[in-house]
């Protein structure tokens, strides 16, 4: 301490000013105390800035080592200087209860400012993260790691704990900027800015707050920064442009991955071989070799059976896959072969082939298929109930009344449109998955977001890196798509799913809003990362606007809160994506499982539980490390869960864990379901419902107004959401006494008025 005030002394000689520059405290905001004022000084030469709060001086950002100093001027509320050598301006100015602090490129490639330390931080990384400097864990988690500022952080801001009080960072923009992290021997942060030639703008900024060391107050004066740039707007605000968007109260989110025309309950497999032979075989098969390896499956199983009185387990799933196939085929039509034709068939042959849209395309297949098959399978409006329409039965009887249904593509619901508009019709939002992110060269059915039908764009509308290289696709597929060109493609391929009269009335775009932004250095027509997010919200935008839909996409960071209604992945993002033993190695514990899955089955990546490392756990999971930073300030703008990777059930030993914060942070559970997966887990889902969907109705419609950590474990927290709705979560293993009322371990207490309803987690 006497270190500091003999700097803040010399510091002041310097600048000219004995007792430094008053800052004057915000206005409250959300019925909280305002900010004490602070004094501030600089060191020039180090770009050490230090504050002084209610008589106590902290450097709040490490001093650099000493440079060349020019052009240094100063005034009552301005210092600013120069240095020659690393072509850069610096600009400090008191702006009432905050400095403005300026960084501009002369010439620099890049530059570091600040780096700052303390005893922890509050960082709102996903939710938002309290991580304590000397953390062994967080230590080795962060250990030389490099994060890209608009994608890693949720909100532009960091906030480093000085002991009385904490300083706060806010970015005024969030492109070309990454975030490094020292661990030795304790946790630091750097903020680098590159100033990419493609980009004009020369320059970065940040407001510097110095504020009350706890999460609400820092949430505070972050909500009354974007509130004053007229970037916030409430869920109330986007129902009355869209009233769907009250669909989202109270529902859970349910991913559904069949994309398959027949189940297994829909065919009488004893009889099938009867039916399955002679010309319809010989088409079939010669339809099915254009399918790689699981065509020839296919056929041999479909010749196999020939010589059986049964259908085994894996049989079944090769005839399926096979039936699937050829389903989608529009080859599949051929007078020849089937003769009999339904009045529906004819008029869709009438109409021909190659002019039908993609669900009619499938309906006319189905009666193809179903003429031939005749009473060996079910009638064609319940080929695959089990998993679309009689699933929706089972959610409603249970007493879901809202909820969020996605699909893995708008494919999915081409082979169902039936099921899609049961889904509406019973008060659900139903959507498709959509990305512009990558395109490939060569066409591939089940990849199809990466398909458009302007061919010239593989060429002329991809991103170029700095190298000369051109940028990847997801998994190094194809490339990445530059948005400020895609545009069009998007109105043509929203114009063209919404043109069949499936009724979605939900969307959800891949990437769009987690802050993957890149620069284009295409001669010719680079563009930069802030176009790239422009053209990015202008997309969604379109389609929330344009085709009313309720729209949501992956992470959720705050860039895209006035745009976005909902978001996947704030709450639970990706875990360590480049860990080999969840990634790679299939014979690991933690390995997540493969992409890949047998017809209509979810993917094991999706429904396969793993246990994770406890460092994962520590950093990811573990309440004690947790903050509501996201939720304080957006509780009533966005809703917020987890990425589709790492749903409610995912992580082995944590389920009742995740329940209990999905509770305290209102937060929507998360799952992928089929009628296999609904019948094992109805019971554990149901049960969390009945406690969370009616508490999200109404907080989802408030502000989240306070947190407190209330034991010295911090296993016990409580959000508050308005004057009179309360939850107390109690991750530890005892007893708690709230208000005269006990909370047991593992349990949450929400209070509603003078209600009160208790949830006992489930141990596992």
């Amino acid at each position: 301490m006497k270190k500091l005030a003999a700097i803040f002394l010399a510091l002041a000689m310097i600048t000219g000013c004995e007792q430094g520059v008053s800052v004057k405290a915000p206005d409250p905001i959300d019925n909280l105390q305002k900010q004490a004022a602070f004094s501030f000084d600089v060191n020039p030469e180090t770009f050490e800035l230090v504050v002084e709060k209610e008589g106590v001086i902290e450097s709040v950002s490490e001093p650099l080592p000493k440079r060349k100093v020019s052009n240094l001027q100063k005034d009552e509320h301005r210092v600013s200087w120069t240095y020659p050598d690393d072509q850069m301006k610096i600009a400090i100015e008191q702006k009432g209860d905050y400095l403005q602090v300026q960084l501009e490129s002369t010439g620099a490639e890049s530059f570091t400012w600040p780096t700052v330390s303390g005893a922890s931080y509050m960082l709102p990384l996903g939710e938002g993260k309290w991580i304590p400097s000397a953390d062994k864990d967080w230590q080795a988690f962060l250990k030389d790691e490099s994060l890209t500022f608009a994608e890693s952080f949720s909100m532009r801001f960091f906030a480093v704990n000085k002991g009385k009080y904490a300083a706060l960072y806010i970015a005024d923009k969030l492109f070309n900027d990454t975030v490094d992290f020292a661990t030795e021997p304790a946790i630091s942060l750097s903020f680098t800015h590159e100033f990419p030639t493609v980009n004009p703008k020369k320059s970065y900024s940040f407001r510097l707050y110095v504020t009350d060391n706890d999460p609400v107050s820092i949430a505070a004066v972050y909500k009354n920064y974007v509130k004053e740039k007229g970037e916030y707007k409430t869920l109330a605000e986007k129902a009355a442009a869209n009233p769907n968007v009250e669909k989202l109260y109270g529902a859970p989110h349910f991913y559904l991955w069949n994309k398959s025309f027949l189940g297994e309950d829909d065919l009488k497999w004893g009889q099938l071989k009867n039916r399955v032979q002679g010309a319809f075989l010989d088409w079939m098969t010669k339809l099915l070799q254009q399918n790689g390896e699981d065509g020839k499956e296919s056929i041999q199983q479909f010749q196999d059976i020939q010589k059986q009185d049964y259908v085994d387990a894996y049989q079944k799933k090769a005839l399926l896959n096979g039936f699937n196939y050829v389903l989608r085929s529009r080859d599949f039509y051929s007078p020849q072969i089937f003769p009999r034709l339904d009045e529906q068939a004819k008029a869709l042959v009438g109409k021909g082939v190659a002019q039908l849209n993609e669900p009619e395309l499938y309906e006319l297949n189905k009666r193809l298929l179903k003429s031939v098959l005749q009473e060996t399978a079910t009638e064609v409006e319940q080929w695959g109930a089990t998993d679309s329409t009689k699933l929706l039965n089972k959610l409603q009887g249970a007493g879901i009344s809202h909820a969020w249904i996605g699909l893995a593509d708008w494919t999915a619901a081409y082979m169902k449109p039936e099921f899609v508009k049961q889904a509406g019709e019973r008060g659900y939002l139903i959507a498709s998955y959509d990305s512009y992110h990558s395109i490939h060269k060569e066409e591939n059915q089940d990849w199809n977001t990466a398909i458009f039908p302007d061919k010239t764009l593989y060429e002329n509308a991809t991103i170029t890196k700095k190298n000369g290289e051109k940028k990847a696709g997801f998994l190094g597929e194809g490339r990445l798509l530059n948005p400020t060109w895609s545009l069009p493609s998007v109105k043509a391929r929203m114009n063209e799913i919404m043109s069949t009269g499936v009724a979605f009335n939900s969307w959800f775009i891949d990437v769009d809003a987690a802050g993957d932004f890149n620069d284009d250095y295409t001669p010719g027509r680079t563009t930069t990362q802030e176009q790239d997010m422009q053209a990015k919200l202008a997309r969604m935008d379109y389609i929330r606007d344009e085709k009313q839909l309720v729209i949501g996409s992956e992470t959720g960071n705050d860039f895209a809160s006035q745009t976005i209604a909902f978001a996947h992945g704030i709450e639970t993002p990706v875990i360590k994506w480049a860990d080999p033993d969840m990634r790679e190695n299939k014979t690991s514990p933690y390995y997540v499982g493969g992409y890949w899955s047998p017809a209509g089955e979810i993917p094991q990546r999706y429904s396969k539980q793993v246990p994770i490392k406890e460092v994962y756990r520590h950093v990811y999971i573990d309440p004690a490390y947790s903050l509501p930073l996201f939720k304080l300030v957006y509780n009533d703008s966005v809703i917020t869960t987890h990425h589709w990777e790492w749903d409610s059930l995912k992580i082995k030993g944590e389920v009742g864990t995740r329940m209990l914060s999905e509770l305290l942070y209102n937060v929507p559970p998360l799952y992928h379901i089929d009628d296999k997966a609904w019948e094992a887990n109805k019971e554990l889902i149901t049960t969390h419902l009945k406690v969370w969907s009616p508490l999200h109705q109404k907080a989802v419609q408030r502000a989240m107004t306070d947190f407190a950590i209330l034991t010295e474990d911090r296993l016990v927290q409580r959000t508050s959401f308005g004057a009179d709705l309360q939850v107390i979560a109690n991750f530890s293993a005892s007893d708690f006494s709230y208000e005269n009322q006990i909370v047991k371990a593992h349990c949450a207490l929400v209070i509603d008025g003078k209600e009160t309803t208790t949830f006992a987690a489930p141990n596992q």
